[in-house]
């Protein structure tokens, strides 16, 4: 493909990726995936520069563009060598008009700047959202040790105690490591949320919202495979992905079990005053993972954040049932938004009245609230807030 084919194709993957956005349809890396199974005359190298491309002019816009060509127009403000490739040439974008207007720039779209800049996220820490994440990896203590693992490439530490960082791209699935079990792709910001739920060998803890368990096969590593780990959630398709995962990972000690919305305790009724420890990795804006899924802020309205912080409420409150006399319940959130983090586990604590906050001590992150933030800018890791309560 030509460098001017390139933008063509970038500019006709942006328009399916902004339309996508508007109808709650297919993440941007399911878009561009199916595109370059479905177009194999584009070669490994067409490919990377497309994907950079794509990426590259969503993270220039803030609010959602009115098309793929305003997108790349707003790139081509921010890099001269894409303006003189809307040539008109074959394959390639006709020429810039004086009817062309550029996407506007910017973080996110005005309503979401603004609850950003109240939860004291603005200027660096704002921009920080939209930089490209690194690979973070951790090592699986079942099988394997940080100081002894031997890789294909260099990595380096991370503050999390088996955390190892690599070049983003970098083909770990490919390795004999990634199939034998002995690492999994987890951001170093997720690690740590898991290290603060402190679970122990041999208690029954219950991973609330476990999607596809990342963070469940870090606690039962964590766990020495010892005990008893719930790893349960309303999404069949996410929830059945863990078994093989936990198959490769050596991880025996999970039981899975899937949740019927707004029936979720029938399924943990037997679980109630039982767990040592419950997790509760709750649904949210995502606001902190915009590093690597940067079209999710044009995904979220006011509305959509008012049945997420609803949720999340709900889920605490459910959580706190299963939850042991002297156990603790840890609320995790990929949010810096305070009304899904701070705020929202302010709002549970003061209607849960046999839970006391309680402080928790991790290597990165700043005191927010009741409970701990980490950023993008401040830590290099995705965006959390983590807060623990012990149940008396």
């Amino acid at each position: 493909m030509t460098p001017a084919a390139r933008v063509q194709t970038s500019i006709e993957m942006l328009d399916a990726i902004i339309e996508a956005a508007r109808s709650k349809g297919a993440p941007a890396d399911r878009i561009l995936a199916e595109w370059f199974r479905n177009n194999r005359f584009a070669g490994s190298k067409d490919r990377r520069a497309i994907r950079e491309l794509v990426f590259s002019a969503i993270r220039t816009c803030g609010p959602m563009p009115d098309s793929g060509r305003a997108a790349m127009l707003r790139l081509a403000e921010t890099d001269p060598a894409i303006a003189p490739l809307f040539d008109g040439s074959n394959y390639g974008p006709t020429p810039i008009g004086d009817a062309d207007t550029p996407a506007e720039d910017g973080v996110a779209p005005l309503w979401l700047n603004e609850r950003l800049a109240a939860s004291d996220i603005a200027g660096p820490d704002a921009d920080a959202l939209l930089s490209r994440a690194p690979l973070d990896l951790r090592v699986n203590t079942l099988k394997a040790s940080r100081a002894t693992l031997s890789l294909p490439v260099g990595a380096a530490n991370t503050d999390a105690p088996n955390g190892l960082r690599l070049e983003p791209g970098t083909q770990v699935e490919q390795w004999a490591e990634w199939r034998e079990g002995k690492v999994e792709v987890q951001d170093t910001g997720s690690q740590l949320a898991c290290l603060a739920v402190d679970a122990q060998p041999g208690e029954t803890v219950v991973d609330l919202c476990a999607g596809g368990g990342g963070k469940t096969l870090a606690l039962a590593a964590t766990m020495d495979n010892l005990g008893r780990l719930i790893a349960s959630d309303t999404d069949r398709g996410r929830l059945s992905r863990l078994a093989p995962r936990a198959e490769r990972a050596g991880a025996s000690i999970i039981e899975t079990r899937l949740l019927d919305p707004k029936r979720e305790f029938e399924a943990l009724a037997d679980l109630e005053g039982q767990a040592g420890a419950v997790m509760v990795d709750a649904p949210c804006s995502g606001t902190g993972t915009w590093r690597r899924n940067p079209e999710a802020r044009w995904r979220l309205d006011e509305s959509e954040l008012a049945r997420l912080t609803a949720l999340q409420a709900e889920l605490l409150d459910l959580a706190a049932r299963l939850v042991k006399p002297g156990g603790r319940l840890i609320y995790v959130t990929c949010s810096l938004l305070d009304e899904e983090g701070a705020g929202q586990f302010d709002s549970f604590l003061s209607r849960a009245n046999a839970f006391t906050s309680r402080e928790i001590s991790l290597p990165l992150g700043r005191p927010r609230g009741n409970g701990i933030r980490l950023t993008p800018y401040h830590d290099g890791t995705d965006g959390f807030f983590i807060a623990r309560a012990a149940r008396s």
